[in-house]
This record gives structure tokens, sequence and C-alpha cells, in this order.
């Protein structure tokens, strides 16, 4: 008789049925994702433990250990930079531009060091960062020592999924193949590959707050804030008021109601996503009520969160004088279509 895989077991503990099946506890989510990782598991049994995961959803001990056994594998260069932010970027944006990219792009103006990874690709029809950020002619690190040197010099650097784990790149690229998203998508955001004392999580589905802040706690992250983001990205909506949950290491999350910045509830959906219009608000060559909100009100809850500010009102405050006082020749002028 042939020996049970070892895989397995984790595969079994989530699909014994309503009355038997159970969570995975994080040390069992750390060692189902090492073996992921390394090669050790079945296609099959891949395919079958993501989808029991996202039938299930997943607890924050799973998220923990899975973002656990993936930071031991992250190729760190020798000496690991000094980051201020983590700044995930998964989502991908298909109604509003990606404002949140020139909110990252001014605090690494004001001195602030932010380290962006994502991916892109994995669904139809959105506009993602990497692309946006190359087309604003700001470079993409193709390692993390590549990333460490261009945060040192530039104090912001943007990392590919498949430059912090390629297996991670192919397994979230699965999603159009499960017709849905799976652990990878909420994980990979927790990743902090440079120990960052601070991380802004932005998150689509509101139950998911919870889960984020949780394994911050288990993960003994010093700061963190996640909020329900437009689009799902690290975004504030501007027209609405937004809840932000906050945590301080292993202390319970704090929640906070930030209001709405502007007085119109509604925003139309944006018929042509034309990131070129991001360089021209930089380079104060356009305006956009919106967009300014947006930016300035998603950096003001990263600066509340780093313990720059004192109050929201401050935040604010620091974050306007920030975005006014941007160094417009930070962004390289927008390359002609025909180049890209």
């Amino acid at each position: 008789m042939n020996s049970p895989h070892p895989f397995s077991r984790f595969v079994a503990i989530l699909a014994r049925g309503k009355t038997k099946m159970r969570a995975l506890t994080q040390d069992e989510a750390e060692q189902a994702m090492s073996m992921i990782l390394a090669g050790e598991a079945l296609p099959e049994q891949i395919g079958a433990f993501l989808m029991l995961q996202r039938l299930k959803e997943e607890t924050p001990e799973e998220i923990a250990g899975f973002a656990l056994a993936t930071r031991r594998l992250l190729d760190l260069p020798a000496e690991i930079p000094e980051v201020d932010i983590d700044w995930s970027s998964y989502a991908g944006k298909r109604i509003q531009l990606p404002w949140f990219i020139l909110s990252a792009l001014a605090l690494a103006g004001a001195g602030y060091r932010v380290f962006m990874h994502g991916t892109d690709g994995h669904t139809p029809g959105r506009v993602y960062t990497q692309e946006t950020l190359q087309r604003l002619g700001v470079p993409i690190a193709g390692s993390l020592a590549e990333a460490a040197e261009q945060l040192r010099r530039h104090r912001f650097a943007y990392a590919p999924l498949e430059v912090l784990n390629p297996t991670l790149r192919r397994l979230i690229e699965l999603r159009p193949v499960f017709g849905l998203r799976s652990p990878v998508h909420s994980f990979t955001r927790m990743l902090n590959p440079f120990g960052a004392p601070m991380m802004m999580q932005g998150i689509f589905h509101r139950g998911f707050m919870e889960v984020h802040a949780g394994a911050a706690r288990l993960l003994e992250q010093p700061r963190m804030a996640v909020f329900r983001g437009e689009g799902g990205e690290i975004e504030r909506r501007p027209n609405k008021p937004t809840v932000v949950w906050t945590t301080q290491g292993s202390a319970p999350p704090a929640e906070e109601t930030w209001p709405a910045l502007l007085d119109s509830p509604h925003r139309p959906a944006d018929p042509d996503m034309d990131t070129g219009v991001l360089a021209r608000i930089w380079r104060g060559d356009a305006d956009d009520a919106y967009g300014r909100a947006a930016i300035t009100g998603t950096m003001a809850i990263a600066l509340k969160t780093m313990g720059r500010a004192a109050d929201q009102k401050r935040a604010q405050e620091l974050a306007e004088r920030i975005w006014d006082g941007r160094d417009l020749s930070r962004l390289l002028p927008e390359r002609p279509a025909a180049a890209e």
C-alpha cells in the first residue's frame, strides 16, 4: 500500500467535512507553505489546498505562518537598507487612477524611505503599479539588492513579486485558472522583506481588516494601518469616511474613522484610466480635486500611523505641506506612447 504523501495531511485538515475540518495552526501554515515553496507538494495538492483555503477563508494564524515561511527564503542583500514604510500593491486599479503612487513618491521626496512590492497582470482590465511606475520613469528593481541600492539613492524602490519569490508569482497567476483569488493575494502583502517598522495595508473586503490586523499582531509588526482602500489598493477614498485599523506590536488593534475630505459622495469611474495624467498632476500641469484629496488623504494615514502627527487634522496638514512642496523634477517626463 502506498504511503500518504507528506503534504496530504494539510489538505486533509481543511477537507474533513463541516464538523471535522479546521484552520491550520501558525506552525502548520508555515510548514505547508515551506513545502509548497520548496517544490515538495504536487500541483494537484497545491490547487486543492489553495481553493480549500479560499472556501474557508484565511485566519490571522495562517497568514502569519505563510508570510514567515516566505520570509525565510528571501534573497536579501548583505546590508539591509533602512526602510520607513513597507507598501504592498497587489490589487490593481480599474475605476480610478492609482493616485497612491504619487502619495508614496511624495513621502519619499520628503525624506521617508518607501519600499513597494506587488504584482501585475493577474486580472484583465486593471492598471497595475509596475506599468505605471515605468511610464513615470521610475526604475523597477530586478533584485532585492538592487532595491536596496535604489532606496539608499532615491528613498523609493519597487520590486515585483517574482523578485521576492518566483513560485508565488506563478501561484498568483492561477487566478484566471481558478476563477478566484487565493491566499497568495493576502499574505504576500505581509512579507515586508526589509523589516520596515511601519506597514500600510489596503484591502477590498472588510472582513480582511481583522485578518491582516491579527496577522500583524502575531508577526509583532511595530506599526501597521489597514483600511478598505479604493479598488483594494492602499488608497484612501476621499469622498467617503474611511475606517482604519492600526496595530502596534502585539497590542490589540485600534479602530478610527477618518472623515470624507470631499463633499460629493460620488466619483464617476474614469473611462480612460490614462496614467499619463499622474505625471501632469505631479508637475502641476493639471489639477484634479479628487486626485489631490486621495493623494494627501492617503499620506495623512501613513504619517499618523508612523507617529509623525498627533491627530488626523495635523496629519492632513502635514500631508498637504509635503504635497505642495514636492520636487516637481523627481519624475521623468512622460514617455511617448510609441516608446513604451
